[in-house]
């Protein structure tokens, strides 16, 4: 799935505060439930689950949580740039300050790895992540995340 169609502007956030990967995770639960009218509950609790599995700090201040749900009918993607980096338990021990988050339904099967795999690899792109570090609007984040052609002001 293209990111222009999992993502829109109503779900990045410039500023995510928090001081834990939990309280993270329950802010982005939260907002993910506002968006797609899963229970809040029911996110957080996929998310730890996959977390049990193993970190989603995948290194460079990144962290790409998912979980899958019975209730959703397509892919969901959700972007925060946090105030200040936490621990995150990435493989890199490096604290984070990108997070993706991306939800899936049950069904979703390769659709999903292919999904978290391109949202993987945009994140890996130096650039791309210090560009995010610099932008503090959701539309130019954005743009950034989906790589629209835009004209990145802050």
């Amino acid at each position: 799935m293209e990111l222009e169609k999992l993502i829109d502007a109503e779900c990045v956030i410039p500023k995510l505060s928090a001081s834990s990967k939990k309280q993270a995770l329950r802010e982005l639960s939260q907002c993910a439930a506002e968006h797609t009218g899963q229970p809040q509950q029911e996110i957080f609790d996929a998310l730890l689950e996959r977390e049990r599995l193993g970190t989603t700090g995948v290194g460079g201040g990144v962290a790409i949580p998912h979980g899958k749900l019975d209730g959703l009918e397509h892919l969901y993607g959700l972007f925060a740039r946090l105030e200040t980096p936490i621990d995150f338990e990435s493989i890199d021990e490096q604290p984070v300050d990108l997070i993706f988050l991306l939800l899936a339904p049950e069904s979703a099967g390769a659709d999903h790895l292919k999904t978290l795999s391109r949202v993987s690899r945009l994140l890996r792109d130096k650039a791309v992540c210090e560009k995010l570090r610099g932008c503090d609007s959701c539309d130019n984040l954005l743009a950034l995340i989906t790589k629209r052609t835009a004209t990145l002001v802050n």
